[in-house]
């Protein structure tokens, strides 16, 4: 059975504190020893557990002044996730894509609702130039721009945020040859012709296709089988 640390029992004691509102977003936090003698364990295991939770940004620490709880915001805290998917090795991100196809599916949905005619001229010319480009590290930031710019026009930063996640890891495997270039850009040029057309339905097949096969490209990267064995002893 797992024994709980010390360090465990503190963090588990802060967070129901945020959590039940005892603490709310500005608050300054009691000291080490108030919340040491209140929480039942050492400064020590305060000390690591503000650590634990400054990392994921829920508390800050201004200097002079003390620790403070942050401000909660959804969008900031999903953004933190990025410490730990970042580190994700190819299997595990195969798993993010069919999450990948449902958000960006349903943000580019809302999307085709809200776009105006200046942003789609931007988008546009976006995929222009990455159509034009024969730089795979433009062509990767011009990708990621495009996406990006229909998300944030879905008007919901927390889902922009989770989608701009799962994307910043899939981006470390670029998948694009002349062909695959060739796939991709007309699977771009498909969702801006439904968000020109402002059709939501339309755009969300046109979305979690492009990605499907964004996924498919992937999965055909992965070693065989008999690669992945190690050598025998």
């Amino acid at each position: 059975m797992h024994e709980v640390s010390a360090v465990e029992t503190a963090l588990h004691g802060l967070r129901t504190l945020i959590a039940d509102g005892s603490l709310q977003p500005g608050d300054r936090m009691p000291s080490e020893g108030e919340l040491s003698e209140r929480l039942g364990v050492s400064r020590g295991s305060i000390r690591e557990a503000i650590r634990t939770l400054s990392a994921l940004g829920v508390v800050e620490t201004r200097r002079g002044a003390g620790t403070f709880v942050g401000e909660l915001r959804a969008a900031d805290m999903i953004r933190t996730l990025s410490l730990t998917v970042g580190l994700l090795p190819l299997e595990s991100i195969l798993e993010l894509y069919e999450l990948r196809r449902v958000l960006e599916a349903h943000a580019v949905a809302l999307s085709a609702a809200r776009c105006d005619d200046a942003t789609l001229a931007a988008l546009g010319g976006l995929l222009d130039r990455l159509e034009a480009s024969e730089d795979v590290d433009e062509q990767s930031a011009l990708d990621h721009e495009f996406h990006m710019g229909i998300v944030r026009l879905c008007g919901n930063e927390s889902l922009g945020s989770m989608v701009s996640v799962l994307r910043s890891r899939s981006r470390a495997y670029p998948v694009l040859t002349p062909e695959t270039k060739r796939v991709s850009d007309a699977g771009h040029r498909a969702i801006l012709g439904a968000l020109v057309s402002r059709d939501p339905v339309a755009a969300s097949v046109a979305a979690a296709a492009h990605v499907a096969q964004s996924e498919v490209w992937l999965r055909e990267r992965r070693p065989a089988p008999e690669a992945m064995v190690g050598p025998e002893v």
